[in-house]
C-alpha cells in the first residue's frame, strides 16, 4: 500500500503490506464551500447571537477598531476572510487608519515583516497598523483582575484599547484545550505570559481524560477571560486537510465558535477498534511541523492510537528546532521523562509544558522521528532519530516484531483517535 506523507512543504512516500495495516486516519471528508467569499458574506449579514456587523458597525461607530488574527503557526485562509469584512468596513466608514490588526502570537515569538507579508499578504500589510502580541512586555500589558480560578489577568493593552473588537480564528482540535478558535484569540492569544501560564497548569489534569468540550475547565476559563474583554464579533472558520473552507460561523463569542465545533469534531475525531503496536504520524507539514513546539500535537494524538508499550514514528520536518526556549532548556537539562512529569506538576511553566508532552508518551512508549532535526536534538526528545521512513518502519518492526500491526496518521496534528 502506498503512503505519501507531509514533511514540510514537500511529501515523502512509502510502501505498507496492507496486510499490517490496522486502520488509516483521516479527517471525514467534507465538501468545501463552492463559494467561500460568499459564505463569509451571508455570515456577517445573518451571523449567530448578534445583529449583522454593519448594524453593529453603524451603531458604534468606532474609532479604534481592533482586529485579532492568527499568527504563523495557524493556517487562516485571510484571502476568503477579509475581502467581505473589508466591505463592510467600506459600507460603515470606517477608514484604514482607524483599524488595527494585532497578531494573536499568545507566548510565542513576534512576527518579522516578512512573516507579516507571507501570512497576511502586501495589500493588508499596507493598508492596516499590524502590531504583534508580546505576551512579556508588561508595558504593553494592563491588568484586567482577576480570573475565577484565581489568577491575575493581563491584556494587550491595545486591545483593551478597542471601541469595537473583532477576533478571526481556525476551528481545529486542540490537545488540551478542546479546540482552537473562538475564546483562544483572547487568551492565549493576547494575554500575558503570567496568565497564559496559570491557564495552561491544569493541562497536566486533563491529557489523559479530556472532558467534553463544554465543561473543559481551561476553555471555560479561556471563555470568561474572552467575555470580560467583551469581544463583540468573532469570525471562524473550519478547513479540511487542504485547507479549503468547509464552514464560516460568525456572531457571538460563544454560539458562533460552538456551532463551528460542532463541525470540526465530526470531521477530525476518529474512532478505532482498537489501538496499534506502531503508528506513523506526519506532523501535517509546513507550518505545523516549523518546529517542535508545534509538531507536538502530532504526538499527543498519534500516542492515543498506541498501545501501551507500542512505537510512534513521527514525520516532522522541524525547520526552527525546538521553536521555544524553555522547553528546549527542559528538553537538555539532563531530566529523565520521569523527572520531567515531576517537576511540570510540582512547577508548571509555559514551555516545560511541552516537554511535559513528550515526557509522558517516553515513558510508555518508543518514539522514532523522521527529520532534519539532529541526532542530539531527537536523543533529547527521549527519542530515535531515523533518516527515511523506510529505516523508521524498519526501526519499529525490530521494536514490535514482523507481524505487528500499523495505524497510519498522514494529519496527525488535526486529526484526534478515539477507541470506539
Amino acid at each position: 500500500m502506498q503512503f505519501s506523507l507531509k514533511y514540510g512543504l514537500k511529501t515523502l512516500a512509502f510502501e505498507l503490506d496492507e496486510q499490517r495495516v490496522a486502520a488509516i486516519i483521516v479527517p471525514s471528508e467534507v465538501y468545501p464551500l463552492a463559494d467561500a467569499s460568499a459564505a463569509v458574506r451571508k455570515v456577517l449579514t445573518a451571523p449567530y447571537g448578534t445583529p449583522p456587523l454593519l448594524e453593529m458597525l453603524e451603531k458604534v461607530r468606532p474609532q479604534n477598531l481592533v482586529v485579532v488574527v492568527n499568527d504563523i503557526t495557524r493556517p487562516t485562509p485571510y484571502s476568503v476572510i477579509m475581502p467581505p469584512l473589508l466591505e463592510v468596513f467600506d459600507k460603515a466608514g470606517i477608514p484604514d487608519s482607524c483599524v488595527t490588526l494585532v497578531t494573536a502570537t499568545g507566548i510565542h515569538d513576534p512576527h518579522t515583516k516578512e512573516q507579516n507579508i507571507s501570512v497576511y499578504g502586501e495589500e493588508l500589510c499596507r493598508r492596516f497598523k499590524i502590531q504583534s502580541h508580546d505576551a512579556e512586555d508588561r508595558a504593553a500589558l494592563v491588568y484586567k483582575g482577576m480570573l475565577p480560578s484565581g489568577y491575575a489577568f493581563w491584556l494587550n493593552k491595545i486591545v483593551d484599547e478597542a471601541d469595537f473588537l473583532i477576533t478571526l480564528g481556525v476551528v481545529m482540535p486542540h490537545y488540551f484545550a478542546g479546540f482552537s478558535g473562538g475564546r483562544k484569540s483572547i487568551l492565549p492569544g493576547v494575554a500575558g505570559k503570567e496568565t497564559v501560564q496559570k491557564n495552561h497548569a491544569r493541562m497536566v489534569e486533563l491529557m489523559d481524560a479530556m472532558p467534553p468540550i463544554r465543561e473543559n475547565p481551561i476553555s471555560l476559563e479561556m471563555i470568561h477571560a474572552a467575555r470580560q474583554v467583551e469581544v463583540d464579533f468573532i469570525i471562524n472558520v473550519v478547513i479540511d486537510d487542504s485547507e479549503r473552507v468547509v464552514e464560516v460561523v460568525a456572531g457571538d463569542l460563544e454560539k458562533a465558535w460552538y456551532k463551528a465545533v460542532q463541525v470540526s469534531e465530526s470531521m477530525y475525531f476518529a474512532p478505532i477498534s482498537r489501538r496499534s503496536k506502531i503508528t506513523i504520524a506526519s506532523a501535517s507539514g509546513y507550518p505545523r511541523d516549523i518546529n517542535l513546539y508545534q509538531a507536538q500535537k502530532a504526538l499527543d494524538h498519534a500516542d492515543k492510537a498506541t498501545e501501551d508499550g507500542g512505537t510512534i514514528i513521527i514525520v516532522a520536518e522541524c525547520r526552527d528546532g525546538y521553536g521555544e526556549k524553555v522547553f528546549e532548556s527542559y528538553m537538555n537539562a539532563g531530566y529523565t521523562a520521569r523527572d520531567i512529569i515531576t517537576e511540570i506538576k510540582h512547577n508548571f511553566v509555559i514551555g516545560g509544558h511541552k516537554a511535559y508532552g513528550f515526557a509522558k508518551v517516553a515513558l510508555k512508549k518508543k518514539i522514532i522521528f523522521v527529520t532534519d532535526l539532529s541526532e542530539a536534538i531527537v536523543a533529547s526528545l527521549f527519542a530515535r532519530k531515523a533518516k527515511t521512513i523506510e529505516e523508521a518502519i524498519t526501526m519499529a518492526q525490530e521494536d514490535q516484531g514482523q507481524e505487528a500491526y500499523f495505524i497510519v496518521m498522514p494529519e496527525g496534528s488535526i486529526t484526534v483517535p478515539f477507541v470506539r
